[in-house]
């Protein structure tokens, strides 16, 4: 197994700083932000309050069709609103929503000078109880609250993409502040395990836990139900852009394809690669998306495939070779988030 895997396994038992260059915050201004934003993003942003248990939420950013431009994590702040995407989909997220924008007091701005940091495994929450010298706040799952370290004051989220007790930090890049950060959580975390984590070994703990990912699992030809993306979907608010097509989904009950897990026991398949429901077969039933070679689970990948052959227990093949879906996540968490 490769160095990365080794990481990832590790930190499933202690816990892994990663630097997430790949991240990036876009804010939302003005007196219209809330009734804005809630009409844009699927889940319900005008029940989020600053500093409450509901401080913060998954959502997603869909066409008219009802299709993924983006995923993201909206963070309720004092006046704003921050939303948490991936580098690479931060371009389609801003051009996507400045097309609503038409009457409304309503701002985007990129904040590339927001560091990130993100601590994954079970011992995160001891980790940061101990850093924290006035005591760390309790979390809901996707909320968010200012915190203090070393000096240095930024924001926490509990989220994360291993399945793990997972936060997130955001801070401002000027002065040395992520360094300074780093260092005081690195001195605490070193008695309890803590790792270096890196971007490969954070990759291993995503697919292990079946997370999709955007540009992966998620982009303009995925709907939120074939990546089962429920979570992020609220069925309560009003209305908001896709809304009909998401709802119309549901209540029929049925999708063209699913996002599944597949285990194989030799060789892989490598992402992009079409999948047939026989060996060397030419009609297409789904493509592999993500795949790596994990410690935990062996060599393992996500993948679209027809609800017809989405059962656990079924085989597809890549070419010659035959892959098993299995249900998800490939690997348990040590902790609940």
């Amino acid at each position: 197994m490769t160095q990365a895997s080794k990481l990832a396994a590790a930190v499933r038992q202690t816990a892994g700083l990663f630097e997430l260059p790949q991240r990036q915050v876009i804010e939302v201004r003005g007196s219209d932000r809330v009734r804005w934003l809630n009409g844009m993003l699927s889940n319900d942003i005008a029940a989020l309050e600053v500093n409450g248990p509901n401080s913060g939420c998954y959502a997603l950013l869909l066409t008219r069709q009802g299709r993924i431009v983006a995923d993201l994590q909206v963070l309720a702040q004092p006046d704003v609103f921050w939303l948490d995407v991936e580098s690479a989909a931060a371009e389609a997220t801003i051009s996507s929503l400045e097309k609503f924008i038409v009457a409304d007091d309503v701002e985007l701005v990129r904040r590339p000078t927001i560091s990130r940091l993100g601590l994954e495994g079970p011992n995160s929450r001891r980790i940061l109880d101990s850093a924290a010298p006035r005591g760390f706040p309790d979390l809901a799952p996707n909320g968010c609250a200012e915190i203090e370290l070393a000096g240095v004051s930024g924001l926490v989220a509990a989220f994360g993409w291993s399945g793990e007790v997972s936060f997130q930090f955001f801070f401002e890049a000027a002065g040395g502040a992520p360094e300074a950060f780093r260092s005081a959580l690195s001195e605490c975390g070193s008695g309890l395990g803590m790792l270096a984590g890196s971007l490969q070994a954070l990759e291993i703990l995503r697919v292990e836990a079946g997370v999709p990912r955007f540009g992966s699992e998620l982009d303009e030809g995925v709907l939120p139900a074939e990546a089962r993306l429920e979570r992020a979907i609220s069925t309560t608010k009003g209305c908001y852009t896709g809304q009909e097509v998401v709802e119309r989904m549901r209540a029929r009950g049925r999708v063209g394809h699913l996002l599944v897990g597949l285990r194989t026991a030799g060789t892989p398949p490598e992402p992009g690669m079409r999948l047939t429901a026989a060996a060397g077969g030419s009609a297409s039933v789904g493509e592999v998306t993500s795949v790596c070679r994990s410690d935990l689970a062996g060599p393992i990948a996500l993948g679209f495939v027809r609800v017809a052959h989405a059962e656990p227990g079924n085989r597809v093949y890549f070419g010659a070779a035959s892959t098993e879906v299995v249900e998800l996540p490939f690997v348990a968490p040590s902790s609940v988030s």
